[in-house]
């Protein structure tokens, strides 16, 4: 080759490298725009950013539950004749859930950082507590439980109780936001601080929406456009987890089937009664036999076996580990403690519902903003949402559902609800069914195994509480279902 020809292509070969932007090359480089040639992350292009190979961390306490498809609902006899959970072929995206039931100790943190965060606001730490009155019969001697449940080192590990629907639920979004303000202080793009308070706090939406003021970490994102400096992580940056919430009513009981573990390729098995194999509730298997598998009443009066041979060996709640897990993993996913999740409650449900993802209660909201368009914020910290459509009587309060005795009763889009739906007049109800019903299920400590199936549901309003239901969190998978996530 001769010297001229030689120079001439390296000069070119510099040119090339020197480029802000040149051809992708079959669209394999990822550094480099498949649609305009443009490479990504360049200042000298403008700085559109691009991170490939996104894989999701999974939150605290989360346990990956790769989705599919299932029957949904009832497995056994019908015996209270209640026809609400009709067999249906469903599918399920991929999604976490706590390994475990929330945990007293988890509902201490969670109490400490309210007084701690907003120490001249009572009312708030006080609308998050239990109901420890849950505990009181007018005959039984249960005062201890009232005293020492909650609080005391000894039931630390024990399932939260006497929390309703929407405790839990707060108890969710506080849970999203400490936790994605952890991941931004371990990562350097925050620094921690301490002293936040009133509406100066961190929450997740605040902090994408630019409004929490809080301090630059010592390794901030170089902001690649030509404002240059430093920026905040956005979402596109895949720092930022989505959010903790209850779990749909879907979602729980694929769960708690546990069908990954009882499946030769795409053919099921056996359709579970329990979480388990077999019609009992005692373990089959040579190694454990006739060990419990739940903790339930076997038999009226008998709550925790005989002294010297305890069957299940508690006489109420138990230590969230107790058990063994099913095959996805999973404590107490049938007894200890019934759990809330997220749906409204319809006895028909089962008739009325998608194929994929089956929810009833969606209700959508969007920020609200100012007159200079600037988004509210409360006392509080967080971002003021309001309700632009809800459809929880979605295909459920029209004309041929009422049952009350009216002929004023309109079809639910001009606003009426399933509280006038189902009522026979001035204030006069004749069922415990409103747009604030909750489905709770799992089955509990004082249970008898019927209420154990997965396919069972029963209802409650969504402010009251018990003794026997608890929660546990879920969280969206977001990407591919055959990536394992970190």
């Amino acid at each position: 080759m001769k010297l001229h020809s030689y120079i001439y292509l390296v000069i070119c070969l510099m040119i090339l490298t020197a480029c802000p932007f040149r051809s992708a090359i079959k669209g394999k480089n990822k550094s480099v725009s498949s649609t305009t040639g443009w490479a990504y992350n360049n200042p000298k292009n403008g700085g559109f950013e691009y991170r490939s190979g996104y894989s999701q961390t999974s939150g605290p306490g989360l346990v990956y539950i790769q989705g599919g498809t299932f029957t949904m609902g009832g497995v056994q006899q019908d015996v209270m004749f209640e026809g609400n959970n009709t067999p249906r072929r469903v599918t399920v995206a991929s999604f976490y859930m706590d390994e475990t039931e929330v945990r007293n100790v988890d509902w201490r943190e969670y109490l400490y950082w309210l007084k701690r965060v907003y120490p001249n606001d009572g009312e708030v730490y006080k609308a998050a507590l239990p109901d420890t009155l849950v505990w009181r019969s007018e005959l039984s001697y249960n005062e201890p439980y009232l005293e020492n449940y909650l609080r005391h080192a000894a039931y630390s590990e024990y399932p939260i109780v006497g929390v309703s629907w929407i405790q839990a639920s707060k108890f969710c979004s506080w849970r999203s936001d400490r936790a994605n303000e952890g991941i931004l202080i371990d990562n350097q793009k925050i620094e921690q601080d301490l002293t936040q308070t009133g509406d100066k706090i961190f929450t997740t939406d605040g902090y994408v929406n630019g409004i929490y003021e809080g301090v630059e970490g010592k390794k901030p994102l170089k902001d690649l456009s030509k404002e240059g400096g430093t920026r905040r992580v956005n979402m596109s940056d895949g720092y930022i987890n989505p959010r903790y919430r209850l779990p749909t009513e879907a979602e729980w009981e694929y769960a708690a089937l546990g069908l990954a573990g009882n499946t030769e390729e795409e053919v099921v098995l056996e359709r579970r009664i329990y979480p388990w194999n077999g019609n009992q509730i005692r373990n089959s298997t040579k190694k454990h036999k006739g060990e419990m598998l739940s903790n339930n009443v076997r038999g009226r009066g008998d709550y925790m076996g005989v002294a010297g041979y305890l069957n299940d060996g508690y006489e109420i709640t138990a230590p969230v580990h107790s058990f063994q897990p099913n095959d996805y993993n999973l404590y107490c996913m049938a007894g200890n403690v019934n759990e809330w999740v997220q749906d409204v409650y319809r006895p028909g449900s089962f008739g009325a519902v998608d194929e994929f993802q089956p929810l009833r209660g969606n209700v959508y909201t969007n920020f609200r903003k100012g007159s200079d368009g600037s988004l509210i914020k409360n006392k509080y910290g967080e971002l003021v949402r309001d309700t632009v459509a809800n459809f929880t009587n979605y295909k459920d309060g029209d004309a041929q559902s009422i049952i009350a005795e009216t002929d004023d009763w309109k079809n639910n889009v001009d606003g009426s609800t399933s509280t006038q739906m189902y009522s026979v007049g001035a204030g006069n109800f004749i069922s415990r069914i409103s747009d604030h019903t909750r489905v709770y299920k799992g089955g509990s400590w004082k249970d008898r195994s019927y209420w154990l199936s997965p396919g069972a549901r029963r209802y409650m309003d969504e402010g009251k509480s018990t003794n026997d239901i608890g929660f546990r969190c879920a969280m969206t998978h977001l990407g591919d279902s055959n990536a394992k996530s970190k």
